[in-house]
């Protein structure tokens, strides 16, 4: 988000005024935003308009209101901006203001800071014990261990936040008192983050029934303990595209098999045999995008897998799709998972 304060400027000041603030930010592609007293968007202004103004006739110590374009570009709150973001880059454009129904600026969007902004609210899964993880785990829930210099989950959290999020819900178990602590502590400080606290192990997918309040029509769920460089603007993208109910990130995995395999009929008879081949097979990632309404699916207070709801899922004949990940993926559920992480922390773009 960029300074509120910084730009936005008064529609009674001077051109002369805002050319000194343009002087004093100095930064390119800049634009101020005019507002009225009650802080509502009347129009925005560059120094590109007043230098046009002052051509036209216009002097310095007039009102930026004489120069300033009034049909400037703005995002509205509440509303699937996701494309108007996308054609806002496209073209340029760094600072955009979201507005509420009576245009009011609420915030300003630096787009150059933002991948992207996804209409999801996120669901991070961080309940499980990780047995596998001991002796680290013994004391530090599995979230909220390091690689690198961060705990896993913020690293999740703030790449999020690089996409657009600013609502979370974290689901909570063992050691939920030192996640919350972690979380609260860290200074993030633009985003909401909602604890949802599991009374008894609900699975993988349980918990979403105990979120309250309202949620964006669209839940991106994911374990908490990944570590990816998923490009979350195009799994959002597709998952829209491919008019989806839900799509699971999936790992592409590969079996080489070195001889040459047969195909052979209920006589023993060969129909034909391939050199050795290659099968490619998709594993499940742990990252999910769907509509919020499928959240029925789940039962009430018993324990649910995701596996569970895919299946009500195709039970259903809801649209299910898959999206092979071609990035970085590690599931850091062993040891030696947790080693690797430490090293390729250091190598791979994130």
């Amino acid at each position: 988000m960029a300074d509120f304060n910084k730009y936005t400027f008064s529609e009674k000041g001077t051109a002369r005024e805002a050319f000194q603030r343009f002087n004093e930010i100095a930064i390119p592609n800049m634009a101020l935003f005019v507002v009225n007293d009650k802080t509502q968007l009347v129009g925005s202004i560059t120094d590109g308009d007043i230098r046009r103004g002052l051509l036209k006739g216009h002097t310095i110590e007039e009102p930026v209101s004489s120069f300033m374009n009034v049909k400037s570009k703005f995002l509205i709150s509440g509303e699937n901006n996701f494309e108007k973001v996308s054609l806002f880059k496209n073209q340029n454009i760094r600072f955009i203001p979201v507005v509420d129904a009576n245009r009011t600026i609420i915030t300003i969007l630096d787009l150059d800071k933002l991948r992207s902004v996804i209409p999801v609210d996120v669901v991070l899964m961080a309940g499980g014990k990780g047995e596998r993880l001991k002796p680290f785990t013994d004391g530090i829930p599995k979230p909220m261990l390091k690689i690198g210099d961060k705990p896993i989950i913020l690293r999740n959290i703030e790449r999020l936040i690089d996409y657009g999020v600013t609502d979370f819900h974290i689901s909570v178990g063992h050691l939920a008192e030192k996640i919350k602590e972690g979380i609260n502590e860290s200074g993030i400080n633009n985003a909401s983050i909602n604890f949802i606290e599991e009374p008894k192990p609900l699975g993988t997918i349980g918990s979403l029934k105990l979120i309250k309040g309202d949620t964006s029509d669209t839940i991106l769920l994911m374990n908490s303990d990944l570590l990816t460089n998923i490009d979350f603007h195009d799994f959002y993208k597709k998952f829209i595209d491919s008019k989806a109910d839900i799509q699971v990130a999936t790992i592409p995995y590969n079996i080489d098999i070195p001889y040459a395999v047969m195909d052979i009929n209920d006589k023993n008879e060969v129909l034909s045999f391939k050199e050795k081949p290659r099968y490619t097979y998709y594993a499940n990632a742990g990252i999910y995008v769907f509509k919020k309404a499928l959240i029925n699916l789940i039962p009430d207070n018993i324990p649910f897998d995701a596996t569970h709801f895919m299946e009500a899922v195709i039970a259903n004949k809801k649209h299910l799709v898959s999206y092979p990940i071609l990035g970085y993926w590690l599931d850091i559920g062993r040891v030696e998972d947790f080693y690797k992480a430490q090293e390729d922390i250091k190598h791979i773009h994130f």
